[in-house]
């Protein structure tokens, strides 16, 4: 891991529908490393429209753990990611522009 890499734990916890945490052995927990900020990247959204505070932390996570895993993998021969990795580019300069737009740069 290089020494300007962000490590972060990600855990994934089924809500009941009482709200409650689930209760037993039904949580995901596992760790991603990142060159990126994600807490930067969190607080640059705030301002993204159409998008609750849940979804805009969604958003973010779910792009950079797509993302790295499409830059960790992406020598390999079979790579899964190949029929993503021409838009992939497009669609996070699409996240950015929208965060300018909405003066969150």
């Amino acid at each position: 891991m290089a020494n300007n890499a962000h490590r972060y734990r990600i855990t994934v916890t089924p809500v009941e529908s009482d709200g409650q945490p689930c209760s037993g052995r039904c949580t995901i927990e596992f760790e991603h490393s990142c060159h990126d900020d994600w807490m930067r990247i969190l607080e640059a959204t705030q301002r993204q429209r159409g998008f609750s505070g849940d979804e805009r932390a969604a958003l973010v996570v779910g792009t950079k753990l797509l993302s790295g895993l499409m830059l960790q993998h992406r020598k390999d021969s079979d790579d899964l990611f190949a029929p993503l990795r021409p838009h992939m580019p497009g669609f996070i300069q699409g996240l950015k522009q929208r965060n300018r737009d909405n003066g969150t740069a």
